[in-house]
């Protein structure tokens, strides 16, 4: 590719933020000082020299001249189409700008060389196909803009730098890029930058034409049902007054439907606010339909509806003995809090301050005691509305306080749909399983519930779908649980804490027969004189088919029985009516599971052996028996230590070390082999090794257990123990004294040893139940020994159980 160069001196023509690109034709003002002056320059130096003057067109882009400019001849000079003069220049060749000079006239005078390439002929198979490419690209987008002529005129080109410089007539094109293309002075590598300009230009055109073309069809789409919207109206109104009916209805008009509503005034106004945003908005909005659901649910809510308590106290109390047995703490409560309110509201003092009397209750006990029951028989006591929310495995805080209206598919909180379905702003609700209530990153609903179960907040709840205020200082809230432990202190602190330890054998059976049998009779399809079931049978029940706090399993075994006889009578093998009685049971349901150790052979039992004990726990289903063992390695095998089985936690296990220290110290005194606590190893264990058992209460069970082993003696087989142990011999006070000795009354044990501390908590165990059990309040580990272990035979020699 061959290239020319001429040298020239020539008067500089600025155009500013304009390119003109060799073989275009402009024209330009000569009121522009700086253009006149550069063309009279070139008619004075053409007058010495044969040709048409001659200058030199100079980009300037904010006041800095390109480094390459155009050799233009001024082909005219006269008036241009608005009458003002002007002169007409063709661009003929690239000049490379050198140094300034001198010159005649007031124009800037610069050195200059031409720099056009030539291209090679024949061009090379790239170039050809260039060529052909800008030309469809050029014919494509000029028959666009409907320039038929001169897409004849671009298909006549066949030079590719005249091609090439063909495109600064584009008008997409910025200065930048025209500049661009002046200082590129390879032909080829010219029509290339300017194919690729062009290239990117119409694909931004059809990016262009997609987006206006969609958002002209959404447009006419939107008109379309705009009149599709107003025609139906106008047939509807048509319809109406053809029919005679009012124009309009009520359940349309949220506007009417608000002000006709019984809310109060903060709510009013929040709602009537969103009615004005709704009016404003267009039917395809999705902010509409957001509004108009929070409108629903606003009008749905029973903002002023309270239903009337009973103030019936002794009628209160009559249905909450006739549907519940026992559970005498809570039925005080209940009764207590309607007489409270009564007088309140004799005297005027329903509204105190903006909050009501409410109350919150946490009903705490194992599994099958009723506590879920309970809400409904208090709703029913008081005469209000009933509502139960579960919440168990409940992990998301929105669950509580609702969803932010933004989002998709947003609903209020559970506490806001209890009342709205409940329809009173005072009903009794029911949360069930609240130490079920877990968190993760969404959030912890236990916190999200302070504020409900707050009695001095309350008042003016907030939930985050409603974003108004709600008043639920009237509702009496109702919660459940297993575990004490699980509920946050901070939640279990704004509730009064009622304790269902369960219930006793008497009271198991007067459920039985007054409310468990007739549900059962009636689902097993029998009637009520056809099957009897005996007091004897129900007692055999409750005390050796089931072990439990409550009575769920004891439902089960009746229901299992009725089922059983009326499968028989079905089948022909049995009468009706029929008795059954506790003779009968096993051959219906077959053994008893849980026979008292009492009710075993003597050589049978589990004290039968020295280093056994009888301790008592609680669990979460109630109380229970717990068997503590022990035993010695032989000297010679068995590795010095304590050992301890049974998935022990660590204060259980520290009890077990301080049992070990106090019998090594204090051994001599009790007449007792501490040799062998120093040279064999000790091994504890407490059996149903799968189950966790943690607490300090098996101290003097574990003592025991180990002073039996190493005295010989029996542990008495009618005795249970609790308290923990000191290393002092100190028996100090534990809890749950109510559950262990229910737990030890149903299973069989007569005598129970408790810590001294411990002796006022007796005021809570059923009389029934003290009546059947010897209680020993004892202060020191040594008066459990004297009341725990056998008397020792004269002569005999201790038979110490050893660990292989």
């Amino acid at each position: 590719m061959a290239s020319t160069s001429t040298p020239l001196t020539l008067p500089v023509l600025p155009l500013d933020d304009e390119v003109v690109l060799p073989g275009m034709v402009v024209p330009l003002d000569l009121n522009d000082a700086d253009v006149r002056a550069a063309v009279e320059a070139a008619q004075a130096a053409a007058r010495s020299e044969p040709g048409k003057p001659k200058v030199l067109l100079v980009p300037r882009i904010d006041g800095t001249y390109a480094s390459t400019g155009v050799l233009g001849t001024v082909e005219q000079v006269g008036r241009l189409a608005d009458g003002d003069p002007g002169a007409l220049i063709r661009g003929r060749s690239r000049v490379k700008i050198g140094a300034g000079t001198t010159g005649p006239g007031a124009a800037l005078w610069v050195e200059g060389t031409t720099v056009d390439q030539t291209v090679p002929d024949p061009l090379p198979g790239h170039a050809t196909e260039l060529v052909k490419e800008y030309k469809a690209l050029a014919t494509a987008w000029l028959r666009k803009r409907g320039a038929w002529q001169v897409v004849d005129r671009v298909q006549a080109i066949d030079d590719v730098s005249a091609l090439a410089d063909n495109s600064g007539y584009s008008p997409f094109l910025t200065t930048e890029q025209k500049v661009e293309l002046l200082e590129t002075a390879d032909p080829i590598a010219r029509l290339k930058l300017a194919t690729q300009q062009l290239r990117d230009h119409l694909a931004e055109q059809d990016v262009a034409e997609t987006i206006a073309k969609d958002v002209q069809e959404g447009v006419d789409k939107q008109q379309r049902e705009f009149l599709l919207r107003r025609q139906l109206e106008a047939v509807r109104k048509e319809l109406r007054e053809l029919n005679g009916e009012q124009e309009g209805e009520e359940s349309d008009d949220y506007r009417a439907r608000v002000e006709a509503a019984d809310l109060p005034e903060k709510v009013r106004e929040a709602a009537l606010k969103e009615v004005d945003k709704l009016e404003r908005s267009s039917d395809q909005s999705p902010e509409g339909s957001w509004i108009r659901t929070w409108l629903d649910t606003v009008l749905e809510l029973p903002w002023n509806e309270r239903t009337e308590d009973a103030y019936d106290i002794q009628g209160a109390k009559a249905i909450l003995d006739a549907e519940h047995a026992g559970l005498e703490d809570v039925k005080e409560r209940i009764t207590e809090y309607l007489a409270v309110r009564k007088r309140r509201n004799d005297r005027g003092l329903g509204v105190v301050g903006g909050r009501r009397g409410g109350a919150v209750l946490a009903l705490v006990g194992p599994p099958g005691v009723g506590k879920t029951s309970l809400g409904e028989s208090v709703a029913h006591a008081m005469g209000r509305k009933f509502v139960r929310v579960a919440l168990g495995g409940v992990r998301d805080e929105a669950e509580i306080r609702g969803h932010r209206r933004t989002y998709v598919g947003a609903l209020p909180g559970r506490i806001v749909r209890a009342v709205k379905e409940a329809g009173s702003m005072n009903p009794v609700v029911l949360l069930d399983e609240i130490d079920k209530v877990g968190s993760d990153f969404r959030g912890d609903p236990a916190a999200a519930l302070l504020e409900v179960l707050d009695p001095a907040q309350n008042h003016t709840f907030r939930d985050h779908y409603l974003e108004v205020e709600l008043d639920l200082s009237d509702v009496v809230f109702l919660a459940t649980a297993n575990v004490l432990e699980a509920i946050p202190e901070a939640l279990l602190d704004r509730m009064e804490l009622v304790r269902l330890d369960g219930y006793t054998e008497d009271e198991k059976i007067v459920i039985a027969r007054d409310h468990l049998l007739p549900r059962q009779l009636e689902r097993a399809g029998l009637a009520k004189d056809e099957v009897v079931i005996d007091e004897s049978a129900l007692r055999k029940l409750a005390g050796e088919y089931t072990r439990e706090a409550g009575v769920r399993t004891l439902e089960r075994s009746v229901a299992r029985l009725l089922r059983k006889v009326a499968a028989q009578h079905e089948l022909g093998e049995r009468d009706l009516p029929f008795t059954v009685t506790d003779e009968e049971l096993r051959g219906l349901i077959g053994r008893p599971h849980h026979v008292p150790e009492s009710a075993q052979d003597p050589a049978e039992r589990r004290t039968a052996v020295p280093g056994v004990a009888t301790g008592l726990a609680v669990t979460g289903a109630g109380g229970d028996v717990l068997f503590v063992e022990a035993s010695l390695a032989d000297p010679e095998t068995g590795a010095a230590g304590l050992t301890l089985t049974g998935q022990l936690g660590d204060v259980m296990k520290e009890s077990a070390q301080i049992a070990l220290s106090f019998l090594r110290s204090h051994g001599a005194e009790l007449e007792l082999p501490v040799g062998d606590l120093k040279d064999r190893g000790v091994h504890i264990h407490f059996p149903a090794g799968a189950v966790p058992k943690d607490g300090p209460s098996a101290g003097v069970t574990m003592t025991t257990a180990l002073a039996s082993l190493l005295s010989g003696r029996l542990v008495r087989t009618d005795v249970a123990m609790t308290g923990e142990v000191s290393l002092t011999g100190r028996v100090l006070p534990i809890g749950g004294v109510k559950q262990k000795l229910l737990a030890a009354h149903r299973a069989g044990v007569s005598t129970v040893i408790i810590p001294k501390r411990n002796e006022a908590d007796l005021d809570d165990v059923p009389a029934e139940v003290l009546d059947k059990l010897d209680v020993h309040a004892v202060t020191d580990v040594r008066q459990v020994l004297e009341l725990a272990l056998s008397p020792a035979v004269s002569g005999a020699t201790p038979e110490v159980p050893v660990a292989a």
